[in-house]
């Protein structure tokens, strides 16, 4: 297989990666051939993938603008993956050209490319990292550089716990980042499930499956699991909903029911 130029030396171009499966389902260019089987297989169970994924992005731009006008401007993403339209330095530095952002990801097809659509951007940085490892993402330069602790952060966990099987210990991962953020701080968070989706569970096990044979499990929490990740913070209203419920901006009647997959909330710490 040709190398794109857009692709960094040294990645596997034969193993799926999912954020270019991600990528994919968005209607973006930064993905391989491996990376759109994997989806249409996944697809083949759970044809609303696509409109999930649309759903997140929506529901990121929305906590966002929210984060902003409760005075935060500085926002920590991680699992950003490859930048596609509406990203979280767009929305917020649109809204506050002070707005300062850091994602962190650790695959290096969505880190470089998200130096090159920051070059330039005094505001924004990317930390090769993993949320395995909060204190490698917390001492990290471009971080220490840009963002200051000791003022509120809005941390987002977008679509990305779900890919943390629970020997990672997710959660320790997840206190650890929320205890080092000042007070006023927010954790933005949307994690599968499979309530909400409008198909049988069997059904939609077949999508995480295939997840699972690509060695990037879909780990799918409930309610209270994923609620257990707020610990110490205070939900902010709706609380913990589905993606579409969550502040909407068009009526909810209007969704497409895949946008009420899995969960999402914001939280707050006093």
């Amino acid at each position: 297989m040709e190398r794109p130029a857009w692709a960094p030396p040294g990645i596997d171009l034969s193993m799926p990666s999912v954020s270019r499966i991600y990528d994919y389902y968005l209607g973006g260019s930064h993905n391989f051939e491996v990376d759109r089987e994997a989806a249409r297989r996944a697809m083949e169970f759970l044809p609303g993938l696509p409109k999930i994924m649309q759903a997140n992005r929506a529901f990121m731009r929305r906590a966002v603008r929210h984060a902003l006008s409760e005075g935060v401007t500085q926002f920590l993403d991680i699992g950003s993956g490859i930048p596609t339209f509406g990203n979280v330095h767009e929305v917020a530095q649109s809204a506050d050209a002070s707005a300062r952002v850091v994602y962190v990801d650790h695959d290096p097809v969505a880190v470089a490319h998200s130096q090159a659509v920051l070059e330039g951007n005094e505001r924004a940085a990317v930390v090769a990292a993993d949320l395995r490892k909060p204190q490698e993402i917390l001492a990290a330069p471009e971080l220490t550089g840009l963002l200051d602790l000791e003022r509120p952060v809005a941390l987002l966990l977008v679509a990305v716990l779900h890919f943390l099987e629970d020997t990672d210990d997710p959660q320790a991962a997840v206190a650890e980042l929320r205890d080092a953020l000042a007070p006023g701080s927010m954790l933005i968070v949307t994690h599968a499930a499979y309530e909400g989706i409008p198909l049988d569970q069997e059904t939609a096990g077949g999508a995480v499956d295939v997840y699972r044979q690509i060695k990037n499990p879909l780990i799918m929490r409930d309610h209270d699991e994923v609620a257990r990740f707020f610990e110490g913070y205070e939900m902010v209203e709706p609380g913990l909903v589905k993606m579409a419920e969550w502040r909407p901006e068009t009526p909810v009647a209007q969704e497409d029911p895949y946008a009420f997959s899995g969960f999402a909330g914001v939280g707050r710490k006093a």
